[in-house]
């Protein structure tokens, strides 16, 4: 799965994002070796890039856990915004007891219900990458996001995220128009 957007006067140092979603690092890697090869590759950089797995949530449908996590598949809903958010726990976040976390958790699962026009994909790099965790957002309302985030600063998990930046804002687009709007 590949899916392009442009970030043309939202970020200074990217003007796409291409999100690529493959069955193994070998996928990943080929296509990377076939955009070098082409014409356009003199002309790139690569200032950011994330590499995650999904997997089951240890937060997430507790009661049951026989039921499929949802979660663990990456399912674009093809939303028209993008918001890319990777972030690293503090170390004191990983010794508290289960249960204190679980209670935060939750209460950001709740706020996130708040949000239904914001969809989640969540995404684990624990020793892939340098976030542990790559968020990704989709929504048609850049406003709803702004709100949730919003929100989710004042809550109980918040002081024990060490860093959550950069973000990336992206509008969805095909390639051939982002390179059109970066003179290609």
């Amino acid at each position: 799965m590949v899916l392009t957007y442009s970030l043309v006067g939202l970020k200074a140092d990217v003007d796409f994002l291409i999100w690529r979603v493959g069955q193994s690092l070998e996928q990943l890697q080929e296509m990377s070796a076939a955009v070098r090869q082409t014409a356009m590759a003199g002309y790139l950089s690569m200032p950011h890039s994330y590499l995650s797995m999904t997997k089951r949530s240890i937060y997430v449908d507790k009661l049951d856990p026989d039921h499929p996590d949802k979660r663990r598949f990456i399912t674009p809903f093809h939303s028209k915004y993008l918001f890319v958010y990777p972030f690293v726990k503090t170390p004191e976040w990983y010794a508290l007891p289960f249960e204190q976390r679980q209670a935060m958790m939750d209460e950001h699962i709740v706020l996130g219900n708040k949000y239904p026009s914001v969809r989640i994909h969540t995404t684990y790099a624990f020793g892939l990458d340098d976030p542990e965790f790559v968020l990704a957002f989709e929504s048609d309302r850049p406003q709803d996001f702004l709100d949730l985030v919003m929100e989710m600063r004042e809550s109980k998990a918040r002081r024990y995220t060490q860093r959550d930046t950069p973000i990336f804002t992206c509008v969805a687009k095909p390639f051939d128009e982002i390179l059109k709007d970066i003179g290609g």
